[in-house]
């Protein structure tokens, strides 16, 4: 562990918790290096997330019964 890394404990399920040691031995990483890994993916796709809301936020909204009726108009429901 360099001294960079940051310290902390988390809670995991048992069978979560097997699993995820499990995958450590079977690709020669550690436990901490697949959780910081699976963090860091779903931060990025948070972000992703995020920046797809930003890049559509002057888009004017719809209602849920406009929508509805679009879809009847273009035979789709």
């Amino acid at each position: 562990m360099t001294s960079a890394m940051k310290r902390s404990t988390i809670y995991l399920d048992p069978e979560l918790h097997k699993a995820l040691r499990l995958k450590a031995v079977e690709t020669s990483r550690s436990v901490s290096d697949l959780v910081n890994e699976a963090v860091r993916e779903t931060l990025v796709e948070d972000a992703e997330d995020l920046a797809a809301f930003d890049e559509r936020a002057n888009e004017p909204l719809i209602s849920y019964s406009d929508m509805v009726k679009r879809l009847k108009e273009d035979g789709r429901i």
